[in-house]
């Protein structure tokens, strides 16, 4: 059999029905909207109501996807799930996931129609569901009769006025993984960049007691208190009957926001990008003839980038086309309509050479070679992003969706398409490859239904959403119908925190 006859026979998309214009949020900010729609792309974001979260997402897009491909339980081999959105430190969200399809599902299938199908969560910032999707199709590979669903949910919640907040989105999105697929296969080579750096994380956040006790006094003015003879009336036994009463010095203090770098991670993603391109131009040339070096970049149809913001794509992908061009002998006359190439050993130091380097490949996508280069490849998968925000693991494949939905609605004929796909998740790690349109695209695409999705939300205004970003919602914003919800989180003993849901007809 042939090995690349593997790859995603459908997908399904699930969004919040709740957006904020992002003009909204400029005004409250004091931002300038056109820097963020016309600079950055931003339209509007998708925000989960209060019924939502990444495990609700993800478990409403497979159960779209089984239900439009007619698929039983028993035939699901495994539900692997990408997120950094993950609600608990041990238990796999996918438990979660998993559990609430054998509910809806049991009455047909049984009580345990899924008992043999493997879950897990990959967690690596943006590209766990790369991940996953690249964990499963090595696993179909291995028998005919395999079929897994790959499923990226999350929600890309930044701190209200910081840098990230403009970019924030939410949503899931499930994929079909089999042999023969309706869709596209997915080429066994991946380019792989790996180093590990800070430019985006959420760290375990730790207050010493002592700390904790001098804020909260502070806060409520209290004078005549030490804080040590406060901590002195806390029991040393070692049982645990409330917050501060840990068998700890510090107290953990979970946050759903990140630590971030945004120039940082720009440059990080670059350098990833293209050390995953080279790492797969390498793998692909030791299979072809060494004589002639082939220009892989240009030779995809579409290019399908990790979008955290929806212009992000068309800013990184400058010097992937630059090495594009030198390959194909055209950079020597295009090389007069840019910035000299800064070159490292005329400067003194690295972040004169980083800065002058950014200004450089900037004055590449300012050309109008790049620009036609952009309207090709990469235009269509901005489309749904504008509409949706950051969705961190879901958004390489959102950029897929929208691409191919994109196209169809045109009447592009795309049959034997290439695609490059260029996976980052920050950390940092990319991946790079190859994936083929099937002549059944057009059917599969045809109930995306993408668009008609994001054109049917419910429009919050700036008070609805700093409410809800700030958890003081007590009952959801719009009542849920037909899908899975959050019924009830546990809130004392051995069922601290543990979560239940149901289906909402």
């Amino acid at each position: 059999m042939n090995r690349s006859d593997v790859g995603i026979c459908d997908m399904a998309f699930y969004v919040p029905k709740l957006y904020l214009n992002i003009e909204n949020l400029a005004i409250e900010r004091n931002l300038e909207y056109d820097k963020l729609n016309k600079g950055l792309g931003l339209e509007s974001m998708r925000i989960p109501d209060k019924h939502e979260d990444a495990a609700t997402m993800a478990a409403n897009a497979v159960d779209e996807l089984m239900e439009k491909n007619q698929l039983k339980p028993q035939e699901i081999g495994r539900i692997y799930l990408g997120t950094e959105s993950a609600l608990d430190g041990a238990k796999p969200t996918a438990t979660y996931v998993l559990e609430m399809l054998r509910r809806k599902y049991k009455s047909k299938y049984g009580p345990n129609c899924f008992n043999n199908c493997d879950v897990v969560d990959l967690t690596f910032a943006c590209i766990g569901a790369i991940d996953a999707l690249q964990n499963t199709l090595d696993w179909v590979r291995g028998n005919k009769n395999r079929k897994g669903i790959v499923v990226a949910s999350d929600f890309a919640k930044y701190e209200l006025n910081s840098g990230g907040e403009y970019t924030q989105g939410a949503g899931a999105i499930a994929m079909l993984i089999k042999h023969n697929p309706k869709l596209i296969v997915i080429d066994d080579i991946i380019g792989v960049a790996t180093q590990g750096v800070h430019d985006f994380f959420k760290p375990r956040r730790t207050h010493s007691k002592k700390e904790l006790l001098n804020e909260m006094f502070d806060l409520a003015k209290i004078n005549n208190k030490s804080v040590d003879d406060v901590l002195k009336n806390i029991p040393d036994s070692l049982e645990v009957n409330g917050i501060l009463d840990s068998n700890e010095e510090t107290i953990q203090i979970y946050k759903e926001t990140p630590i971030f770098d945004g120039q940082y991670s720009n440059w990080t993603y670059q350098n990833r990008i293209k050390e995953a391109y080279l790492n797969y131009f390498d793998k692909r040339q030791e299979q072809t003839d060494h004589s002639v070096e082939m220009d892989y970049f240009d030779s995809w149809d579409r290019l399908i980038f990790h979008l955290p913001y929806a212009f992000h794509g068309k800013r990184i992908a400058s010097e992937l086309f630059m090495i594009s061009m030198k390959k194909r002998g055209l950079w020597t006359n295009f090389s007069s309509k840019v910035m000299e190439e800064p070159i490292r050993e005329n400067f003194e130091d690295d972040t004169l050479y980083e800065s002058t380097r950014v200004k450089f490949l900037r004055s590449i996508t300012k050309t109008e070679e790049y620009t036609t280069f952009v309207n090709e490849k990469l235009e269509k998968a901005q489309r749904a992003s504008t509409l949706t925000g950051n969705m961190y693991a879901c958004s390489i494949f959102l950029a897929l969706m929208s691409t191919l939905e994109s196209d169809l609605n045109e009447g592009d004929d795309l049959t034997n398409a290439k695609f490059g796909f260029f996976g980052y998740g920050s950390g940092s790690k990319s991946k790079v490859f190859e994936g083929r349109l099937q002549d059944t695209w057009k059917n599969v695409v045809s109930n995306f239904n993408v668009f008609q999705k994001l054109g049917e939300g419910l429009e919050i205004d700036y008070n609805q959403y700093e409410r809800i970003h700030r958890k003081q919602i007590t009952e959801s914003i719009q009542k849920p119908s037909e899908e899975f919800v959050i019924e009830k989180i546990g809130t004392k003993g051995v069922r601290l925190g543990a979560r239940y849901y149901k289906w909402q007809s």
